[in-house]
């Protein structure tokens, strides 16, 4: 993947309820199993899209080693599809009836005799078992054991500059075994894995902004600077504070207090509860109370070079330190991956779920829809299920690179966030005024000029993209129910006649030009390690800024656990509760200006400066009403606060 992006309430029985709402209430998401033979059936997606008979190099080598998980399909994955939309949308009578997770092991989960079934039909093919979790059993053995196994041989395809191993058709199961398998991965040897969303480089190298500033929006104008759009413009902020956050999405009186957020992410940083508590107490948030801050860690880590295990620290500590910034009492757990690979980030966020270890899960990475794999969708599709119906809500940032095309030449959205099953956070630049007054937001979408060597002009204005908030329409997940009517019929179309998934569904500050300030450990010029301070941004940004305003809206709803989140979203959609992101709310072209160390920490090999224009996402465009960059809008004062109506709510 990209690596760059509840409560236990009483529950009523279900045992007649289940079959009649099964079919009807569906997301409409694939089934994972297609007939193949009568003595067998197939596991749709396993075979990659990329191995054709064009890039067919011949068969592996039998004796090549093979590691994969078998994920299991669990008893009932249609009544959960269909439980998990009913438990999470207002007008159904079953809405907030959440379970626990030990009701949904016994209910969905896998039982041990599937397990054991399973077991032997790999062990007889002459794999290891390794591994057996709630959720998947990882084999190993060669590539004979593996073709035996899944019913196809294996074949090594040109992909790109490289050569993988992957299915040469379409891998299957004995129908024996087949409804309690959902899918298997690791058959082909491509990397899956994710990159972070943050804009900057990765900071176990030091790196710090230089000035000057705005302390506020507007609050330094450039006056010695060329102008842009025929006027002179404020040179960008250093970076907001919690408190200035909260103003601009209408925290007013609540902390997130009772309220727990989980953040996932891959590694660790050794630093992070240091780095905390000297940033909260810098900026005036509220200190760390003990036990406030947990990690959840594996036992090891793997793949720390591959996947820049340093730059994930910089993740971390951006996630916690604004989720504890706009949710101040907030109890915050931190569940890290032991790679940046989607097997090991699907570990994290299952053992969320498994432990519920929170209400409200906030993830900053991804990769782009093209990377995503049928077979990983449902994998992910399942947790998210499994989540939504113990009240479990996830929200994952929209990617930064706008509509994909500068980056991969392709139009597409990023994943995990195309899900119909979780919240796709989208990004804006927000300026807020003096005393902490929300002025306006455009989407977020940079271009870059720099200033001519006379000082005079800015060259090539308004310069190139360079980044923007991910957005748009996916080309694999079908339209979710919760879209129809709010949607726009051109952006629901625009891959398919009857309508996919479109992204995001909210938004909030993202772009670095007027971002977040955090609080870091870094590796100094001169080797030493120190805590410093910089300004970031990205959707990275606004997804822990979302979920912890979740965090507040959870605890006005007197603590009542929100779950997954779109349909209520959704059905504020047009109302005051939101504000509605235009990329020119004043009426006119926005830019600011910036000046940087060339060296990323001082002025001693010069300073580089530029101009950013704000609201340029690619071929994106933040609009009125609805849109593929901000999706229905950002928190405004009123959203928090319409979550207590449901406090007493009955159900």
């Amino acid at each position: 993947m990209r690596s760059n992006r509840a409560k236990v309430r009483a529950s009523v029985s279900m045992a007649a309820t289940l079959p009649m709402i099964a079919g009807a209430l569906a997301l409409g998401i694939p089934a994972a199993h297609a007939a193949d033979s009568p003595a067998r059936e197939a596991l749709k997606g396993t075979k990659p899209a990329w191995a054709t008979a064009k890039a067919d190099k011949g068969a592996t080598s039998d004796s090549a080693q093979v590691k994969a998980r078998v994920y299991l399909a669990g008893q009932d994955a249609k009544g959960l599809a269909a439980y998990a939309k009913a438990v999470s949308d207002p007008s159904s009578p079953l809405y907030g009836k959440y379970l626990s997770a030990k009701q949904v092991q016994a209910r969905y989960g896998a039982t041990k005799a599937q397990v054991k079934a399973v077991k032997s039909w790999l062990t007889a093919s002459g794999l290891t078992v390794t591994e057996v979790t709630q959720h998947y059993i990882a084999v190993t053995g060669d590539v004979s054991a593996a073709e035996q196994a899944f019913g196809t041989q294996m074949h090594n395809y040109a992909k790109g500059s490289k050569t993988y191993r992957a299915p040469a058709k379409t891998a299957s199961v004995p129908a024996s075994v087949s409804a309690a398998v959902l899918t298997v991965t690791g058959l082909d040897s491509a990397p899956h894995k994710a990159s972070h969303d943050d804009t900057l480089p990765p900071p176990d190298s030091v790196f710090k902004n230089s000035g000057p500033f705005s302390s506020y929006y507007g609050s330094n104008i450039a006056t010695t600077l060329p102008d842009a759009y025929g006027t002179k413009i404020p040179y960008a902020v250093e970076g907001y504070t919690g408190k200035q956050l909260r103003a601009a999405y209408g925290a007013g009186k609540y902390t997130g207090k009772h309220v727990r957020v989980a953040i996932t992410d891959a590694y660790a940083s050794p630093t992070i509860a240091f780095d905390a508590g000297t940033y909260a107490k810098a900026h005036g948030d509220a200190a760390w109370k003990t036990s406030q801050l947990h990690q959840a860690l594996p036992d090891t880590y793997t793949k720390t070079e591959e996947c820049g295990a340093a730059g994930w620290y910089g993740e971390e500590t951006l996630d916690v330190e604004a989720v504890h910034a706009v949710a101040p009492n907030a109890d915050v757990t931190y569940v890290g991956a032991a790679s940046c690979y989607d097997d090991d980030l699907l570990a994290s966020l299952s053992k969320v779920v498994d432990n519920h270890l929170a209400d409200i899960v906030s993830n900053s990475w991804g990769d782009i829809e093209a990377n995503q794999t049928p077979d990983l969708a449902a994998a992910y599709d399942q947790v998210f299920q499994l989540g939504a119906v113990q009240g479990i809500g996830f929200y994952f940032s929209s990617g930064d690179n706008g509509d994909e095309v500068a980056n991969t030449k392709t139009k597409q959205v990023d994943t995990p966030a195309n899900s119909a099953w979780v919240t796709a956070v989208g990004g804006t630049s927000l300026a807020v005024g003096k005393g902490d007054k929300y002025l306006w937001e455009t989407g977020w979408g940079t271009e870059k000029a720099s200033l001519s060597a006379d000082g005079k002009s800015w060259t090539n204005f308004p310069g190139a993209f360079t980044s923007g908030a991910g957005g748009g329409t996916s080309k694999t997940v079908g339209e979710p129910y919760y879209q129809k009517n709010v949607v726009p019929k051109a952006l629901a179309t625009a891959n398919s006649a009857a309508g996919n998934r479109v992204v995001p569904d909210i938004s909030a500050i993202a772009d670095p030009n007027t971002g977040f300030k955090v609080g870091q450990t870094q590796t100094q010029a001169d080797g030493t390690e120190a805590y410093s301070e910089y300004r970031i941004g990205g959707t990275s940004l606004a997804a822990p800024v979302i979920a912890a305003v979740q965090a507040l809206a959870q605890e006005a709803r007197g603590g009542k656990a929100i779950g997954f989140a779109n349909p209520l979203i959704y059905s504020r959609y047009g109302t005051k509760v939101y504000h509605d992101v235009t990329d020119e709310p004043t009426g006119k072209d926005l830019a600011v200006a910036r000046v940087d160390f060339a060296n990323g920490y001082d002025a001693t090999d010069g300073l580089l400066t530029s101009v950013r224009s704000l609201g340029k996402d690619s071929s994106l465009s933040a609009v009125k009403g609805y849109d593929d960059v901000t999706g229905v809008g950002t928190p405004a004062a009123g959203y928090v606060e319409s979550y207590k109506s449901q406090a007493h709510r009955k159900h």
